[in-house]
């Protein structure tokens, strides 16, 4: 059974509930907001279940509540900063907020953060960017779910990538990829509700293509053009993990691992487009590009969307009709609620 919620009202729940748990109201509000901005682009692996996670990962000490995010280096256009193994959230928005900053000063921002942990969707952080007329890049890394091509044993993480680009009277281009065929957070979102999954997004421990996914958890995950998205990810963990010193390839915890800290890193870029063309000129010629290519016929005569369009079509109509949940995911978050006072999501 799927019940409906005003998007307001999931996002105070979110944001109550942290606050209980100890989080301070500013930064609540950020997570709350990463988790809603999932929702609303149709990424629920990534939304609002990721709540109990999160707090799971608190309760067993392998996650700390609130940390302070701090500066390990910051010459002109680059910095590193280091989460001290807070949310990935806050480590994240404090990092693009940075790059930003550092985009005005210098037309380029550069910013990585290391030992952090999940921090929702890229593309919050890249569409931070939007809002200042400039684009937004965020690559992470994840726990092993993918073997390196040509090999068996999952190394690799399914290290999205993220990329925004301001237009004008068009909506934005917004691109955020898995390099995986599909984000394991999907797959673990089909095994919580009982879902199977479809052929060629993984394989089982004994890497046959199942449609299991349970089973799939247990194996790895198939990369987006095979040797291609397999490198990507390589490269994105290699930038993640090891240019900030947090860890080899291989070595980020899953999510739900509650036998240590998350390891995760993280690569925020902000691109000033002023400094090379005049904001106003690019943004009519990023509509005109878009009007052109929405103007060729469509492949199967049907509608032709840019990136990040039909997430914008779906983020108006959930805000108009409310956020679908599952009754699973609600007994979840209201059981955590429970836990710590805060009022159920009904």
């Amino acid at each position: 059974e799927v019940k409906r919620f005003p998007a307001q009202k999931v996002e105070a729940f979110c944001a109550d509930v942290l606050t209980k748990a100890g989080l301070a109201e500013n930064w609540a509000a950020v997570v709350a907001e990463s988790l809603l901005s999932a929702e609303l682009r149709g990424i629920k692996s990534h939304g609002v279940v990721r709540l109990e996670t999160y707090i799971q990962r608190v309760e067993t000490g392998v996650m700390k509540i609130q940390a302070p995010v701090t500066t390990e280096m910051d010459e002109q256009a680059v910095a590193l900063l280091n989460a001290n193994n807070t949310f990935g959230q806050i480590a994240g928005h404090r990092a693009m907020s940075l790059a930003i900053d550092k985009a005005k000063q210098y037309g380029v921002g550069v910013v990585a953060v290391k030992n952090s942990n999940h921090f929702g969707i890229a593309a919050y952080y890249a569409m931070m960017a939007l809002k200042e007329d400039m684009v937004g890049c965020v690559f992470t890394n994840s726990s092993p779910a993918m073997a390196v091509y040509g090999t068996k044993k999952p190394l690799i993480g399914t290290n999205p990538v993220a990329i925004a680009v301001p237009a004008g009277d068009q909506y934005p281009i917004v691109l955020d990829m898995s390099t995986s065929v599909v984000a394991r957070g999907k797959i673990r979102y089909a095994a919580l509700t009982g879902q199977s999954i479809p052929l060629g997004w993984a394989r089982d421990s004994d890497g046959k293509p199942t449609q299991d996914a349970q089973l799939a958890l247990k194996g790895s995950l198939e990369p987006v053009g095979g040797v291609k998205g397999s490198a990507l990810s390589l490269i994105i963990d290699m930038i993640c993990g090891v240019l900030t010193d947090t860890v080899l390839t291989g070595g980020v915890k899953n999510i739900t691992d509650i036998s240590g800290p998350s390891n995760t890193g993280h690569f925020f870029s902000a691109l000033n487009v002023s400094r090379f063309i005049d904001t106003n000129r690019f943004k009519a010629h990023m509509d005109q590009v878009i009007g052109y290519i929405k103007s060729l016929p469509a492949d199967d005569a049907g509608q032709v969307f840019m990136p990040g369009e039909i997430e914008y079509n779906y983020s108006k109509k959930l805000i108009a009709e409310g956020i679908p949940l599952e009754e699973e995911v609600v007994h979840s978050l209201n059981n955590v609620a429970a836990r710590y006072g805060a009022a159920p999501l009904s």
